[in-house]
């Protein structure tokens, strides 16, 4: 393959990735608690161009996603059971393999009393339990995350923080695990807002121009991959002629 042809391959597979990333953060720019996420571009040399004793190709390529952390407006509900978090902090879950962190404060309460997130993992209190609450009395939470119900205090939630937030790696689009060693700490100057929701991050406006960007570089990188091989089929019919 060309050379024209290798970046240009290259080219195509970054902005696919790219698309998928921008559409994915479109497509969630309604869910609450949701943060975006951006890409980094690197040029990533290839050796193996050497091969046809032509020199080594530079090649675009997205070094690493990441997750924009920054805050989202608070929107008020009116749903007492929906939490808004303000500052830096994640609620902790019990997730099906473990912890499970997020900033998405829809909450339920279950016929049993657990306090839920809406894909069903229970959300803990300080000490990693998960909360019992009576399913038909109202709960009061507290800007520190105290619950109390008919005036009796139930617990206090679980609100951590990271120091690297890097180290979290999403699954699913509104939770968080963590892929390294770092374990979270007790969140400081965050605070709860009861029947307010935390709104995506995502500027859909911002993402629908980005979104266009990525699709115009992607058509530009597929005309070179055609040009690229029109030119190599013209110059074999060329070779091959017989004067």
């Amino acid at each position: 393959m060309d050379q024209i042809s290798i970046i240009a391959a290259a080219g195509l597979r970054a902005r696919i990735e790219s698309l998928d990333m921008v559409a994915n953060n479109i497509a969630n720019a309604s869910t609450g608690g949701y943060k975006g996420d951006g890409e980094f571009y690197t040029l990533f040399t290839s050796e193996a161009a050497k091969a046809d004793g032509s020199e080594p190709s530079t090649l675009p390529m997205i070094e690493k996603p990441w997750t924009d952390f920054s805050q989202g407006s608070l929107e008020p509900t009116n749903n007492p059971l929906d939490l808004g978090l303000s500052g830096k902090g994640f609620f902790a879950v019990q997730g099906p393999s473990g912890a499970l962190y997020t900033r998405n404060g829809n909450f339920q309460v279950t016929s049993t009393g657990t306090i839920e997130t809406i894909d069903g993992y229970a959300l803990t209190e300080k000490g990693g339990q998960s909360l019992k609450a009576d399913p038909n009395k109202p709960l009061e939470i507290s800007l520190d995350g105290n619950i109390r119900q008919g005036g009796q205090l139930l617990g206090q939630l679980n609100l951590v923080e990271f120091k690297d937030p890097s180290v979290l790696v999403k699954q699913g689009n509104n939770y968080f695990r963590t892929a390294g060693n770092q374990t979270p700490t007790e969140a400081t100057n965050v605070q709860v807002h009861q029947g307010k929701i935390e709104a995506s991050n995502v500027n859909a406006s911002q993402a629908a121009v980005r979104l266009v960007s990525v699709m115009r570089q992607f058509e530009m990188m597929q005309k070179a991959v055609s040009i690229s091989g029109d030119m190599n089929k013209k110059a074999i019919e060329e070779v091959a002629r017989v004067s």
